[in-house]
């Protein structure tokens, strides 16, 4: 089964708009009154059994039973009698509201933190119809239930023998999306090892640079802009909320948030793909770059946005039939890619000099030719002749590579970075 995503920018009325709101609300005030009954019933189990406590008592029957997913969604029919403004929302997207709810509440019981909250004004942002009787993408437009026909710039066609399955609308700063989930009934087969290696090793200094000796300035895109994002934003602060004069300011510094986001996306996208010209086989290191955007340099490391980027850059890879896979990132700027010697360096040391091999070179291309002698490690299988093993030579369609499994001259000079 073969699911993807296509995001469209629809352009509704004004009209549309305000039903758009009001169906985010009435979700949003759905969301938070299901919460409340969780959290009571929490509360109301927290002191002793036989005993009460200063702070928590019974305020619940002791039999009743946890306010779960099917009797929540079972109660909206009754809410609505009591309630009328439910019934202007469609009964799907008003239990998908519920069912967000209750998968917050599951990953909350599995890692046994990030108890859900409840959404302030303006906090709920998207609503989802799972279901459609027929294509609601019908040339210019997309057609909703209770709504009718909103304009849609449709920039790619969905693909033949694709099934619309559901629609979400979200709403960025102040213009509006349509992510379609389309579905196929096809399997595709994973990509196999293949061709020619690359490693590509990411960092702060240089975005990127890789075996082959391809370098990549870090673009910045939010410390460009962020002498003009704080002014924005301290003009916000002195707006009082909730006035027409708070919202325009808002808006622009929301319009200046979306385009950073855009512009850092659209740069990861195009790397991706010049990975996926130059290599068949992209490796790159299994980091945690959240841990590590925590740390005195979080506000570079969130810029750069190397999560998002090694994500894009796998997508890619299975979207052209390329083979992508992650290393063991320990010591991969400690060691000499071509005799696997540990040259220790701090991070004032831009250049690789190995005192055992003479090997010289980027310090940071020198770790990604580790990542791709890692890699190469990874995907090759043991040899029927004595410990050898498969080198990327001996892979079909492959060229002479500078894997240090392959012996060559040792005089080597650094590489011209290109930029």
């Amino acid at each position: 089964m073969l699911i993807m995503n296509y995001r469209y920018r629809i352009y509704p009325d004004a009209t549309q708009q305000t039903v758009l709101f009001e169906w985010m609300e009435i979700s949003r005030n759905a969301y938070n009154y299901a919460l409340r009954e969780i959290k009571d019933w929490c509360n109301s189990r927290k002191c002793m059994i036989d005993r009460c406590s200063l702070e928590q008592e019974y305020i619940l029957p002791a039999d009743l039973k946890f306010p779960s997913e099917v009797q929540q969604l079972n109660a909206l029919p009754r809410a609505k009698k009591e309630f009328p403004r439910l019934g202007e929302v469609p009964s799907q997207v008003l239990q998908q509201a519920i069912k967000q709810l209750h998968r917050a509440w599951e990953c909350f019981t599995e890692r046994g933190f990030g108890f859900p909250r409840f959404k302030k004004y303006g906090q709920l942002k998207s609503l989802l119809f799972p279901q459609f009787k027929e294509n609601p993408v019908t040339g210019k437009h997309l057609k909703l239930p209770k709504i009718g026909l909103i304009f849609i710039n449709l920039h790619r066609p969905i693909p033949d023998g694709f099934d619309v399955k559901q629609v979400r609308i979200f709403k960025k700063a102040d213009r509006w999306y349509a992510s379609v989930c389309i579905q196929c009934n096809v399997s595709v087969p994973d990509s196999k090892p293949h061709g020619h290696p690359v490693g590509v090793d990411v960092g702060l200094e240089k975005f990127l640079a890789t075996s082959d000796g391809d370098l990549v300035k870090p673009p910045r895109f939010f410390q460009t802009m962020q002498s003009k994002l704080k002014l924005l934003q301290r003009r916000l602060s002195r707006k009082q909320k909730r006035s027409k004069n708070y919202e325009k300011q808002r808006l622009k510094v929301a319009r200046m948030h979306h385009t950073i986001d855009n512009t850092r996306k659209d740069f990861h996208f195009k790397q991706a793909h010049a990975l996926c010209d130059t290599g068949d086989m992209i490796f790159m290191e299994d980091l945690d770059y959240s841990k590590m955007a925590k740390g005195m340099l979080g506000k570079h490391m969130l810029d750069a946005g190397f999560g998002q980027f090694r994500t894009i850059t796998k997508y890619i890879c299975w979207k052209r039939g390329k083979f992508f896979a992650q290393v063991d990132s320990r010591g991969t700027s400690q060691e000499c890619p071509e005799c696997g010697a540990v040259t220790k360096k701090d991070l004032k040391t831009r250049v690789h000099h190995c005192l055992v091999c003479g090997y010289t070179t980027d310090r940071d291309v020198a770790s990604g030719q580790v990542i791709r002698n890692r890699g190469i490690a990874s995907i090759s299988t043991p040899g029927l002749g004595g410990t050898k093993t498969a080198c990327a030579v001996d892979l079909p369609g492959t060229k002479i590579s500078s894997s240090r499994q392959v012996t060559k001259s040792r005089k080597r000079k650094t590489r011209n970075a290109k930029l």
